[in-house]
């Protein structure tokens, strides 16, 4: 069995089995009833938290991949990048889903509302439509369609996700900081990582540009 082959036919399916653990996990949890001791009186609430955080957590895994590939040379982590961001819009739109049905009985009127009231919503779901983005464009077709460049720029949109999961997560909460503030130190080593490689890109100089643009022209 090839390299190609394990990767598809045995490394993907482990980790699109462990990103569906956070998932068997809370509904275990509220098929047996378990409302009293790890959720709390208000078990619609800690449900939605619980999905919000775990599409925040997804991003920022995806995130990840990059700094895996350049720092330790682990090429292999690429082929894992789309199926990880598509698992973030998973649970972002079971996030959305659980506060629209079970939180709001689908009352367009109050979910409305909340959208222009409250600005941690407004910003929760403002970041919800670029990670549609994201998904809809994810399959090789809209990369040939987009053209590469165009592709790339939409795709770097995850960095404005990233922010706006952190910020709604940070907003939402009223109490204990830790979780949002945990997120927010491990999305502020990845884009000080990002900026950091950014900065210290060699760049060309533009007598070497036209040396190379003239050489090309002659060969």
């Amino acid at each position: 069995m090839n390299k190609q082959t394990t990767i598809r036919w045995v490394a993907k399916p482990i980790v699109f089995t462990l990103a569906l653990i956070p998932l068997a996990w809370i509904v275990w949890r509220i098929v047996t009833g378990d409302v009293g001791t790890g959720l709390n009186a208000n078990p619609v609430e800690t449900v939605n938290r619980y999905l919000g955080d775990w599409a925040l957590r997804f991003i920022l895994i995806t995130l990840c991949i990059t700094p895996l590939v350049k720092i330790f040379n682990w090429t292999t982590a690429i082929r894992f990048r789309r199926m990880l961001g598509l698992f973030a819009f998973f649970y972002a739109t079971l996030h959305l889903s659980n506060y629209i049905i079970a939180d709001q009985f689908f009352n367009w009127t109050d979910i409305w509302a909340d959208i222009v009231k409250r600005v941690y919503i407004t910003i929760g779901m403002a970041t919800f439509a670029v990670l549609l983005a994201l998904a809809v464009t994810s399959p090789k077709a809209a990369i040939r369609k987009m053209g590469a460049k165009r592709w790339r720029l939409l795709h770097r949109s995850i960095y404005v996700a990233a922010l706006g999961g952190v910020f709604h997560y940070w907003m939402m909460v009223k109490a204990d900081l830790s979780g949002p503030i945990i997120h927010a130190a491990i999305l502020a080593i990845l884009l000080g990582y990002r900026l950091m490689k950014a900065r210290n890109k060699p760049t060309i100089s533009p007598d070497r540009t036209a040396r190379r643009s003239t050489k090309e022209q002659t060969t």
